[in-house]
């Protein structure tokens, strides 16, 4: 892992606003969480396969769309460089700015596929933040045990302008290849995550991506472990307040075989209400996929520490019988 330096460093003034504020927000605060594999602009498309310059004004406007709330996570991969600059620019032409975090994951800066997460710092000041990279030498730009590519998580730890909540987001991309690689990161970032809450004393954990894995995958089942910190969102939301599809990987083509291997994860008895889930479309009239993949979101109520109400509890209870 590489540890980052916070951009910012609150000052007095702004931890007194905090303090003034925190009577504000009897109810907690709703957040939101995008995720999106966003297919990285390649040169040699597949059969059905727009080029970016097509597709990135579909996507940049499912962004600003879904992101209409003030505290919206993104967490996206297979973003290159210059997709990521792209992107950036055209999220801060609207009135609230708003920044990133990652790095390119072939040598740690700007080379290689990024798996950024976007964030207004108006709304989420950015306390720390560190890349790991899925193999035994996390710390350092490399591949890990069967994967065929070189893998990475980033993982940010932020603190809401109001409230003076914390939460710790991560968003990662697993190998599509190595079954031994996608077991292996699911439990370093297991044990990563566990950390960082710790030291944190985080409100909520957040694990969302491009897993490749299937529920009946390794990785997926060490995630979902009645032992694991985490667990599948989706399995907790309500049916009747779901919305869209079940499959987040579609190909190119009608033809290609669709997949449920995106997903958000939270931390199990977080303080947070559980409010929507949603798997986008990524294609409309006009044929164009957006990407190979659909987007995820996940709506959440990050509520006072002392005060996480029994459905909260109830939804993991539920899970973890599941599991039985």
């Amino acid at each position: 892992m590489t540890r980052k330096k916070p951009i910012k460093k609150a000052n007095a003034s702004e931890n007194c606003d905090v303090t003034l504020r925190k009577a504000h927000c009897p109810h907690g605060i709703q957040f939101r969480v995008l995720t999106h594999n966003i297919r990285y602009a390649t040169e040699t498309p597949f059969k059905g396969e727009e080029r970016w310059p097509i597709r990135y004004p579909l996507l940049c406007a499912e962004l600003l769309f879904h992101s209409n709330h003030p505290a919206t996570f993104l967490c996206l991969q297979e973003v290159l460089h210059s997709q990521l600059s792209s992107i950036m620019h055209s999220l801060n032409e609207a009135r609230e700015q708003w920044a990133y975090i990652g790095v390119g994951r072939d040598d740690g800066k700007e080379a290689g596929e990024y798996s950024p997460i976007l964030y207004r710092p108006q709304v989420w000041k950015l306390k720390r933040w560190n890349s790991c990279w899925l193999s035994p030498t996390p710390r350092t730009p490399s591949k890990g045990w069967d994967a065929a590519s070189t893998r990475i998580a980033t993982i940010g730890q932020f603190e809401h302008s109001e409230t003076g909540q914390t939460v710790i987001v991560t968003t990662t991309h697993f190998d599509d290849q190595g079954t031994e690689s996608r077991k292996r990161s699911a439990k370093l970032l297991l044990e990563v995550l566990q950390i960082e809450t710790s030291l944190s004393g985080a409100s909520a954990t957040i694990l969302a991506g491009d897993f490749n894995s299937p529920p009946d995958d390794d990785a997926y089942k060490v995630l979902t472990a009645p032992e694991s910190m985490m667990m599948d969102v989706a399995d907790v939301i309500p049916a009747e307040k779901r919305y869209g599809n079940e499959m987040t990987f579609t190909g190119f083509s009608d033809e290609s075989t669709p997949s449920r291997i995106d997903f958000i994860f939270a931390r199990k008895r977080d303080s947070i209400k559980y409010e929507t889930y949603a798997v986008l479309a990524n294609r409309f009239d006009d044929g164009v996929f957006i990407s190979d993949h659909r987007a995820c979101i996940a709506d959440f109520r990050l509520l006072p520490d002392d005060r996480c109400p029994d459905e909260c509890r109830v939804a993991t209870v539920i899970k973890d019988q599941r599991k039985m």
